[in-house]
């Protein structure tokens, strides 16, 4: 079963009760290597390099463009208000693109490789993707002048912890000043002997930093990048020049069949291209999707994963 809050704008599991760190595999590694496996459990983030063929990586970074209204070759484009404010205060002014459904979306979820990864995280093959959006981050000035953050999207004064998985996959490369993705690993790794030294009263969706190395993750276009929910994270400030931050956010988790009213829900989202029912997730007030788009067509692995078709019979 799916649960989440305002602030939570991931789905995490009660299907079991094990943390992903602590699963022991029944079935043999498809993508991952043992190395991977133990940087994973260990650190809370691993990379898929090549997770996603290249021709789908530059036609996603191109339908963003034009989704956002904007011109690659033309930076006065680059800073048009966003359409709606977000209710996570923190990620406004940091380049998400409220675009959910669109085939190229679909391309990149149902990729097998992708997919594979995924069941190497949860030691399972019936997993359902989450319908998530993408971010286009270009460098941050005048009004995006955001310092950046560092949070979870769970709650972890929650006992026993919240288990959930998120992903980025890249569409630019993310190095250096460009921004992108950053967290803190040391933090993951001693969090449960970490928050006995903290104060009752500390905030429990962002930590306290002080003292703690934050890890800028370096990512190469069509890279996929899997995180624990548990993993402290944030976008980091874009300080370039001239150079943009293109990702599509793509995670998945145990199917939950049984839950025929969200299976409906996420038919209906995808069939009618609409963002998902949730307040995480503002959408386009301009309905683009609905405009511009068809109903992406799916796979049979497409299929599962959304939930037009189960698993299980």
């Amino acid at each position: 079963m799916q649960t989440a809050t305002v602030k939570d704008a991931h789905p995490t599991t009660k299907s079991t009760s094990t943390q992903l760190k602590d699963i022991k595999k029944q079935h043999p590694l498809r993508v991952l290597s043992q190395e991977d496996w133990q940087h994973w459990t260990t650190f809370g983030y691993v990379i898929v390099r090549n997770a996603a063929p290249a021709a789908n990586v530059q036609r996603l970074a191109d339908l963003l463009w034009e989704f956002q209204e904007m011109d690659p070759n033309d930076p006065a484009t680059w800073y048009k208000p966003q359409l709606r404010d977000h209710q996570m205060k923190e990620l406004n002014n940091t380049g998400m693109v409220e675009i959910y459904n669109h085939q190229y979306l679909w391309d990149n979820r149902q990729e097998p490789r992708i997919y594979d990864a995924f069941v190497d995280i949860w030691d399972r093959e019936d997993l359902w993707v989450a319908i998530d959006r993408a971010n286009l981050n270009p460098p941050n000035r005048a009004a995006r002048s955001t310092n950046g953050f560092i949070h979870w999207d769970v709650d972890t004064s929650i006992q026993p912890f919240p288990i959930g998985v998120q992903g980025v996959l890249a569409l630019a490369q993310q190095d250096g000043d460009v921004g992108g993705f950053q967290c803190v690993p040391e933090l993951f790794r001693t969090l449960e002997e970490w928050i006995k030294t903290q104060p009752g009263d500390r905030n429990p969706m962002a930590p306290d930093t002080t003292g703690l190395e934050i890890v800028n993750v370096s990512m190469s276009p069509g890279d996929l990048l899997i995180f624990n929910s548990l993993m402290a994270h944030g976008i980091r400030p874009n300080r370039s020049e001239n150079r943009v931050r293109i990702a599509q956010y793509i995670s998945m988790y145990p199917a939950d069949e049984e839950n025929e009213s969200e299976r409906q829900v996420r038919i209906t989202s995808w069939r009618e291209r609409e963002a998902p029912k949730r307040a995480a997730f503002p959408g386009d007030p301009r309905e683009w999707e609905k405009e511009h788009a068809e109903t992406a067509k799916l796979t049979p692995l497409g299929e599962k994963l959304l939930g037009l078709k189960k698993w299980q019979g």
